[in-house]
């Protein structure tokens, strides 16, 4: 069945109302796309729904949705893992207006995961399961007991139009009794793109994610993270094509039995890209899979 984004709200829906029944108790992701140390303790399993929509590039009309459906379960205290089942809708047309990225045509359509055997002059629109992945994480040091809480997290993703490995530095610090949190996550990955006629195609990536999130009354909180982003087009951190900075705001609220996220990242201007990467490139901003605008709404909810 092909998916769109009707069918994509959905079904991220239909899961959480399907699922509500069993509410107990929640846990809390207070962040948009930064990863935190509040893990689910031993033999707890919780649920939590992913919707991120990339929107706008340099021209024309470009969304991108991703689902992401998450179950998390506690192997200890300090030991998390969970899988992911992704999905994803892109819609794009005529969203590239760098001259080297079109030729002769003053627009045309592009950015991942449109192939480059797609013919440029007409729109692109494509849905399905994208693939899976697993994920581990450590806790190291609590952030509730001590000054600096660090962990490790590590996850390899298989889909149909990428393949990735990525490992993440996690750091939190907690203050005025746990209201305000600040955390950072340092993100390296690889990644094999696929594209149909092309072959896989390698690349990498190098992330500083910082933010702080304030818990301003009883079930709700609010702050700002930031995204510092580094391409390149070869594994292992070689040869960088693209720097990028997204800032925005998140907002959170953790009922008894259930908790929601929404977080907003806006692409700032002055960005660059060199190398191999200079077709990506138009006003100032990074392309590809890139966009002006990166949203996110998550719900959680325990199922034990």
């Amino acid at each position: 069945m092909k998916l769109t984004v009707n069918r994509l709200l959905a079904f991220s829906l239909l899961l959480v109302a399907t699922l509500h029944c069993s509410f107990a108790h929640a846990g809390e992701g207070a962040f948009g796309w930064i990863y935190t140390l509040d893990l689910q303790p031993k033999g707890k399993l919780e649920f939590e729904q992913r919707l991120q929509l990339n929107k706008q590039q340099a021209s024309g009309s470009y969304n991108a949705w991703l689902s992401r459906t998450e179950l998390e379960y506690g192997l200890s205290n300090d030991l998390q893992i969970a899988g992911y089942l992704n999905s994803y809708y892109v819609n794009a047309n005529q969203n590239y207006t760098n001259p080297e990225a079109c030729g002769d045509a003053p627009t045309c359509t592009g950015g991942q995961p449109v192939p480059e055997s797609h013919n440029p002059a007409t729109p692109y629109r494509k849905s399905g399961i994208e693939g899976g992945s697993l994920e581990a994480i450590y806790r190291i040091t609590n952030p509730v007991t001590s000054p600096v809480g660090v962990g490790l997290y590590l996850e390899p993703t298989l889909g149909r139009n990428k393949n990735e490995i990525e490992a993440r530095l996690l750091l939190q610090s907690n203050f005025i009794d746990d209201r305000l949190i600040v955390a950072g996550n340092v993100v390296v990955a690889n990644e094999q793109l696929k594209f149909v006629g092309n072959g896989n195609v390698p690349e990498s990536m190098l992330d500083f994610l910082v933010g702080a999130s304030y818990r301003f009354a009883p079930k709700w909180s609010a702050g700002v993270e930031a995204r510092f982003h580094n391409d390149y087009s070869s594994y292992n951190l070689q040869n960088q094509v693209q720097k990028a900075t997204f800032v925005g705001p998140n907002m959170h609220y953790a009922a008894k039995d259930w908790w929601i996220t929404g977080a907003w990242r806006y692409q700032l201007k002055g960005n660059t890209c060199m190398g191999d990467g200079t077709a990506e490139c138009s006003n100032a901003r990074v392309w590809d899979s890139h966009s002006v605008n990166e949203f996110i709404v998550k719900v959680g909810f325990p199922l034990n």
